[in-house]
């Protein structure tokens, strides 16, 4: 596939566009979730963007980059959706991912 920068740019921020929307609709998965079985969750997703604005020189803050993957405050969404996590669940989460 032979496409020129600017357009790859433009197909992978809408990629991260839709990913980002799919999250939002999907409230009923706990993060949890998402680390045991795809080892990155929203908090995840919202970090590297944190870093990626870093590494620009774009100043964003962690509670921005939670906002714009989450649609609202973290901890708007916490109280909403956030359930709390089983022990078979942190366990699962310490086993695939040690130490996050």
């Amino acid at each position: 596939m032979a496409i020129d920068d600017k357009t790859r740019t433009e197909l992978e921020a809408a990629a991260f566009r839709r990913l980002v929307e799919h999250l939002r609709g999907r409230t009923d998965v706990q993060n949890i979730d998402l680390m045991n079985l795809a080892g990155f969750c929203r908090n995840c997703l919202s970090n590297w963007l944190k870093e990626e604005a870093d590494a620009k020189g774009v100043t964003m803050s962690k509670d921005e980059s939670r906002e714009v993957v989450y649609g609202m405050p973290y901890e708007t969404w916490k109280e909403k959706f956030q359930g709390t996590a089983t022990s078979e669940q942190l366990a699962a989460m310490n086993k695939v991912n040690p130490g996050h």
